[in-house]
Formats: structure tokens, sequence, C-alpha cells
């Protein structure tokens, strides 16, 4: 039996590649397009971060601005307070009572103790 040989001129090229289209875009545009996302980001962080600092100092300086007003109401209700309590002092005993050597007003300091003492 004669042994089969190839036909003449060879046989065709073997395709083992696959001819697909391109698609989207090249790669070096698409890294420009994530490199200018994150710069609009970044730039508006920056923004975003200024507006914050600017509200901040502006509420500082607000807070500074109202403490004398606020110091001015506590002092007030402290010397109503005291004016009440000597009122009271005077409707229960019956006489104004000194207890210091002076009518100056002092501002009472409230400190927490301890409610026991260990020894």
């Amino acid at each position: 039996m004669p042994q089969d040989m190839p036909p003449s001129g060879g046989y065709e090229p073997v395709q083992y590649r696959r001819n697909l289209p391109v698609r989207g875009f090249r790669p070096a545009y698409y890294l420009l397009g994530v490199a200018g996302v994150m710069v609009y980001g970044f730039y508006k962080f920056g923004q975003g971060t200024r507006e914050q600092n600017e509200l901040a100092r502006e509420k500082m300086w607000s807070r500074i601005h109202l403490i004398p007003l606020l110091q001015a109401e506590e002092d007030r209700d402290q010397v109503r307070r005291w004016y009440s309590q000597q009122a009271l002092e005077k409707e229960l005993l019956g006489a104004e009572t000194k207890a210091y050597n002076s009518d100056r007003f002092v501002r009472p300091t409230y400190a927490v103790t301890p409610s026991h003492v260990t020894k």
C-alpha cells in the first residue's frame, strides 16, 4: 500500500492566532482619564478642606465674641440668686445675718467632694 504524501506545495499554514477586533481605547487613554478624575477629586477635596477650616475659624470667633455676653448673663443670674437667698434668709430668720466680715460679693466655688473618705 502506498504511503500518503503531502500535497504538492505543502499544507496550508495552521492558524493558531485569533484575529479578534480591538475593542475600547488604548490603555494610555484610560490612564489619562483616571488621572484626570483623580486630579479633579483632589482639587475638590482641597476646596472642601479650606471651606471646613473657614467655617471652624468663624465658629471659634463667634464663640469668642459671645463670651462677654454669656459671662454677663451668668453674673446677673448669680446676683439674682444671691438676692433671693438673702430674702429667704431674712424671711426665715427675721433679720440679716452676716457670716463674713465683708459685704463684698464673692462668687461661690462649687467643689466636687468625694462621698466618703477612705483612711
